[in-house]
Formats: C-alpha cells, sequence, structure tokens
C-alpha cells in the first residue's frame, strides 16, 4: 500500500473492482474496512457510550460492521438508520442482518449520552447535495459535544474535489480505506476531516494501478531520489546557474527574494540581472548573488547564452511590471536553452495573450501563478472549478493547455504535468500567506531545475521544502526567513541512518551523499 497515493472515487471503485475480479468477495471489503475502523476507534479512545449514524448506502455497510465489533467488544452502542431498513440492498444489508442489536430511525435523541459518534452516513459515492433526513442528522452531529469519527470521509464533503456538498460533517478524525482521496487533501474537505488514517483492506497495489491513478500526496518518497545533492569534485558551475530577472528601482526587492532562495536550496550561481537604473540598488543588498545590467530582451538573450554550455534556470516575474517589456523578455528566455520559472507579472503580462505564451512553453518550464493570476490566465478554465469539476481537475487542464508544469499555490497548493500527474500539497502552515513568500518559492524551484530535476520533481520538491521551511520559521515568519530556514529542512530530509554508539555501520547502507531518508 502507498502511502502517498490519492484516488479518485471512480478511481477507487475500480481499484476495488479489481481486487473483486481477482476473487475478493465485496463483502470481505466492507468488512475489513469496519474492522478496520472499530481496531481504530479502541485505540484512539477510551470505552464510552458510540452512537453509530449509518447511510443506505455502503457506508452505511461499514457503519454496521463498526457496531458489530465494538458491541462484541463490551461497548454501549447505539445505532441509527438515515432511511428504510427495508431499501437496503447488497452487502450493506447483509451487514445490518448480522449487527444482532436494535437499528433505530436516526433522530437527535439517539445521540443524548453519547461520547463518541460514528458518522457513516456517506462515503465516496455522493453525488448531489445532502438534504432532508440526512441533512438534520449531519447538523445535530456537528451541534453534538462529543467528538466525532468519520468512516471514509466526513459526510457531505465530495471525494474528488473537497467541496461541502450542501452541508458537511465537521470529524475530529477520519479513516479512509486503501488510499486517501483528493477530498482528504483539498480543502474544505480537508479542515473538515481531522486527522486521517488510512486501513489497508487487501487490494494489492496491482489492483491500483489498473485504475491508472497518476494523483500523489506530495512527499520527499516521490522526488526525494531525484533531489541534487553536492558530490566530491563538484563547482560552483557544476551546480547549475540561475537567472533572476528583476523590475525597475523601486521594484527590487521581490526578485532579490527569489535570488536568494535559489542560492540557498543549492544553485552554484545566482545572478541577478537588474535594469541599469536598479543596478544601484540591488548593489547595495547582493553579497554572494551577482549582478549584472539587461536593459531588454535582447541584452536578456545575451546574458543567457551560457545555458548553451551549463545547466541554467531563469525565474521571471516578480515585480518585473505588467505590459510589453516583460513579454518580450518572458519570450527571449523560452527561446533560450535555459529552464524557465515564470510567476506574477510574467503571467499576467500575457492575460489577453495568452496563446502566444502557451505556444514557446515547454514541457518542463514551471508557471508558479496564485488564483487570480491563473484566472486572469486561464479563464476557460476556471469555468471548471466554478462548474464543480473541482482544483485538481482545472489545474491538469491548465497544464495541458500551457503544455508545462503548473503550480497553482494556496494552502492547498495542486502541481500539475501536461502529461496529467498531479501532486497535492499538505505540508504548508498558514503562516505562509505574506508578501514575498511565493517569490521565494519561485526561486526554490529554479534553483532545482538549475541542478538538473525536471520541472515535475523541482516542482514537488520545490513545494514541500517550502511548506517545511514555513514550519520551521513558525508563526511570526517572513518572507526573508524562508530562505535561512532551508539548512535546518535540508539536514533533516537528509540526515544520515541513525546507529548506536559503536556499532558498525550496515554494508550498503547509503552514507550523506545517499538519497533522501524516506
Amino acid at each position: 500500500m502507498n502511502p502517498y497515493l490519492v484516488l479518485s472515487a471512480e478511481e477507487m471503485r475500480a481499484a476495488e473492482k479489481a481486487a473483486m475480479d481477482a476473487g475478493t468477495a465485496s463483502a470481505a471489503l466492507m468488512e475489513a474496512a469496519g474492522d478496520k475502523a472499530a481496531e481504530l476507534i479502541q485505540r484512539a479512545w477510551s470505552r464510552r457510550p458510540v452512537a453509530v449514524i449509518c447511510g443506505p448506502g455502503n457506508n452505511g455497510g461499514d457503519g454496521f460492521v463498526v457496531a458489530r465489533e465494538l458491541a462484541r467488544a463490551g461497548w454501549e452502542v447505539s445505532v441509527a438508520l438515515i432511511g428504510v431498513r427495508d431499501a437496503l440492498q447488497g452487502d450493506a444489508k447483509l451487514m445490518a442482518d448480522l449487527y444482532e442489536g436494535e437499528i433505530r430511525e436516526f433522530s437527535p435523541a439517539l445521540l443524548e449520552g453519547a461520547g463518541l459518534i460514528v458518522d457513516a452516513v456517506f462515503g465516496t459515492g455522493l453525488a448531489r447535495d445532502v438534504e432532508g433526513d440526512a441533512k438534520a442528522a449531519i447538523e445535530a452531529m456537528n451541534a453534538h459535544p462529543a467528538p466525532v469519527f468519520a468512516i471514509d470521509l466526513p459526510s457531505g464533503v465530495n471525494a474528488d474535489t473537497g467541496a461541502v456538498m450542501g452541508t458537511a460533517v465537521q470529524a475530529n478524525r477520519t479513516i479512509t480505506f486503501h488510499a486517501r482521496k483528493p477530498g482528504h487533501l483539498l480543502f474544505p474537505g480537508r479542515a473538515l476531516s481531522g486527522a486521517i488514517d488510512i486501513a489497508d483492506i487487501a487490494i494489492s497495489d496491482e489492483a491500483t494501478m489498473k485504475a491508472g491513478v497518476a494523483t500523489f500526496e506530495n512527499h520527499p518518497a516521490l522526488w526525494g531520489a531525484l533531489f541534487p545533492r553536492p558530490r566530491w569534485g563538484g563547482h560552483k558551475y557544476s551546480r547549475g546557474s540561475v537567472m533572476a530577472v528583476s523590475g525597475g528601482p523601486l521594484n527590487t526587492g521581490a526578485i532579490r527574494l527569489a535570488a536568494e532562495g535559489a542560492l540557498r536550496i543549492g544553485a552554484g550561481l545566482v545572478t541577478v540581472l537588474s535594469p541599469s537604473e536598479a543596478g544601484p540598488v540591488h548593489a547595495a543588498h547582493l553579497t554572494a548573488v551577482m549582478l549584472r545590467l539587461s536593459d531588454n530582451a535582447e541584452h536578456l538573450a545575451a546574458h543567457l547564452k551560457d545555458a548553451e554550455r551549463i545547466s541554467m534556470c531563469v525565474v521571471a516575474g516578480p515585480a518585473n511590471g505588467v505590459g510589453a517589456k516583460t513579454k518580450e523578455n518572458v519570450l527571449a528566455i523560452l527561446k533560450s536553452k535555459a529552464g524557465a520559472v515564470l510567476d506574477a507579472d510574467a503571467l499576467t503580462s500575457f492575460s489577453d495573450d495568452a496563446p502566444a505564451l502557451f505556444d514557446a512553453l515547454r514541457p518542463d518550464d514551471v508557471l508558479t501563478p496564485h488564483m487570480g493570476e491563473f484566472a486572469r490566465l486561464f479563464p476557460e478554465e476556471i469555468k471548471l472549478l466554478e462548474g464543480g469539476a473541482g482544483k485538481l481537475a482545472m489545474v491538469r487542464a491548465a497544464s495541458k493547455k500551457a503544455g508545462c508544469v503548473v503550480v497553482l499555490k494556496g494552502a492547498d497548493t495542486v502541481i500539475a504535468a501536461p502529461d496529467g500527474r498531479a501532486l497535492i500539497n499538505a505540508n504548508a502552515p498558514p503562516d505562509l500567506a505574506t508578501a514575498g513568500a511565493g517569490d521565494v518559492l519561485a526561486g526554490f524551484i529554479a534553483g532545482l531545475r538549475a541542478q538538473g530535476m525536471d520541472g515535475f520533481a523541482a516542482a514537488g520538491a520545490g513545494v514541500w521544502i517550502h511548506g517545511a521551511a514555513g514550519q520551521v520559521a513558525g508563526p511570526g515568519l517572513i518572507a526573508e526567513d524562508l530562505p535561512g530556514a532551508v539548512p535546518a529542512v535540508l539536514r533533516q530530509l537528509f540526515a544520515p541512518p541513525q546507529q548506536a554508539a559503536g556499532q558498525p555501520q550496515q554494508p550498503g547502507a547509503p552514507d550523506q551523499q545517499g538519497a533522501a531518508q524516506q
């Protein structure tokens, strides 16, 4: 079981079907899910009265199994059904019949005295807004002081988008089966899920991959082996060069943040390309970051000639100004051999001529918009979000249209590649909502691209390290703190294995030059 796998509702159904086609009975999957949920409840909470609220489908069937197992363990269990028992079908009916206690019609009175509520009303199959008795039950659960344990998803959360379907349970803890769903990682579903546990119900990886899965939670396990590490015999030119394109004299800070981010993430050479009038401003601030003058697209193209002999990436857009000059610079970058990370004004400058940008982009180039910039560049794709298709589908469509990697920044940053792969990031603290943090992120990604990571891996690594640096810097952080937090993140990420004093290292164990410790 891959703990970073993320399955849509359709992919989860396909994985279950593949498991059943291979000989596993559907009822056995339901028994396994209910057993795992009951086991987790008994580990997480002391024995107490529990109310299990079951819906009319398979999620309710899981709930009946939970009720049966808790009752067997001596818990005081009350069970309520949303709907008519005679209407239950298939495995849900079987599990209801196997439960030996009373199954009552739901009313808020059933929750009286409960020390724990188990939400088994709706799972991944919810396709329309919650209403009627189910809505009333969810509202009653949310109003009750007892903690809520959700099975699969908090009822009312869309499995694929994280959206609230009319109303939704606020869970303290959620157990899901085999893999997370996008709704566990995308807001508001992430905020409603509480702590999330993934239970193995014996669906094989082979069965899963038949579903064509291409979505993962962003984590070093996915890109750690590709992360560039200094090697003996290396030098600054072998570690890649980043060119950071500056705006005018009153708009220089943003690109310096990006440049410092690129240097801290490991690029061997970082250079700010500055208009002549802004040169003295930069010269007063820069030390390890170098400075060259560049007043137009021709100058810029000349500075990028070195990309023909060394690995180079350009970061452009932060405080560059919106207009023709920025467009010309971007197109000059995309004609060169250098990679590109485009942010802020480099994107907005093409809001009235997006096809010109898309035609010039290459698969490993990276766009890093926030939602406002995304909407200006991808107005048709925004309609997917407005129509309910969700953030993940929207960013995938944008990446395919642009023909490059797209990073839609936010509390639940989504990273998509043109071939359909996608990552959802989940480690960013809310403290990162501060001016300049996105500029540092652009620098991180550019620094990793310059060191040889492909665009998708560099984006994933940059976004995750950005979140981890935010955690290290902590409350009160400002953007300037983020580059300085990178060494602490990398020390932990690439720490050598721990061993007892005097104990020899095992043959074949990785040393400090090895890949990230997983």
